[in-house]
């Protein structure tokens, strides 16, 4: 992007959205509120991305299994598999880009 102050906007609402469904869905409290909002405050960005995307792994596969279940539940759950895997693509943004300039960590 040739827009330095769009770029950075983006990835601090990016960062703030991603941040989202970890605060009203109770995941901080599983894996901690504190890493959700250095997210958010864009401190230690990269660290906590690459640690909540690994995080993603085991849960995603656990928790979201949509094989071999009852037939009923098939579709929402791999709803929210694939939701948790659109999200792992979001950390993997973060940790390969950064958090923007808006951010504690600037960089």
């Amino acid at each position: 992007m040739d827009n330095p102050t769009l770029t950075n906007i983006s990835a601090l609402v990016g960062r703030i959205l991603i941040a989202v469904i970890f605060l009203i869905s109770g995941y901080g409290k599983i894996a901690g509120f504190d890493g959700v909002a250095l997210l958010v405050l864009g401190y230690k960005v990269r660290w906590i991305s690459i640690l909540f995307f690994l995080w993603l792994i085991p849960t995603t596969y656990l928790f979201h299994r949509f094989w071999g279940i009852d037939a009923a539940q098939v579709q929402a759950q791999q709803i929210n598999f694939l939701k948790n895997v659109s999200i792992m693509g979001g950390f993997l943004m973060l940790f390969g880009f950064g958090p923007g300039a808006y951010s504690l960590d600037r960089r």
